[in-house]
């Protein structure tokens, strides 16, 4: 695997919980040190993917999404490349699980989301990538994993993982897995 991740010592995880709301929220912070490095971590989410998984991915243009996105169609045992979806809204690929690949980049109105119909996504049998989540905030599932990367320098980047329910407890703990034995 080219590059390496950084010293575990700069990964956290974190866990709230609130009683009266029931939610639970969980967070991982973690540098990847190259393209590999960022696939490696979406092979490990592909890899623990359940039915009906949410991946909501943000970050500015060419910070390495559709990387990530690769990842997780690796990991879901697919043999298809992602294409990069700016001029496609959503893309279906095969896997052990489909894998549905939504990019939001060229949605300009509430009502062009409402035509593209996330909810359909959301609520089917395979593990939805959304690109761009920002811009569908509001229709977006209570129950999902948000990732946020950001440029750390040419090659680097860091990524913010915030789990809005436990069930992905064992998608961050393969993740956490795979940065701590490399």
């Amino acid at each position: 695997m080219g590059g390496a991740f950084r010293h575990p010592s700069q990964i956290h995880i974190a866990e709230l919980s609130n009683s009266l709301l029931k939610v639970q929220v969980i967070t991982l912070n973690i540098d990847s040190q190259s393209a590999e490095n960022t696939q490696a971590i979406g092979r490990a989410l592909g890899e623990s993917a359940q039915p009906g998984f949410v991946y909501l991915l943000s970050g500015e243009l060419g910070v390495g999404k559709t990387t990530l996105t690769q990842g997780i169609l690796n990991g879901l045992q697919s043999p298809e490349q992602v294409r990069s979806p700016t001029f496609v809204l959503a893309t279906e690929y095969s896997g052990c699980l489909p894998l549905y690949h939504i990019d939001l980049y060229r949605i300009d109105s509430e009502s062009e989301l409402l035509e593209l119909g996330l909810d359909e996504y959301f609520e089917g049998d395979g593990v939805s990538v959304v690109e761009w989540a920002d811009k569908a905030a509001d229709q977006l599932p209570d129950e999902h994993l948000s990732i946020r990367l950001e440029h750390f320098d040419e090659n680097s980047r860091l990524l913010h993982l915030r789990a809005t329910s436990s069930g992905y407890r064992d998608a961050m703990d393969a993740v956490r897995s795979i940065s701590l034995n490399a």
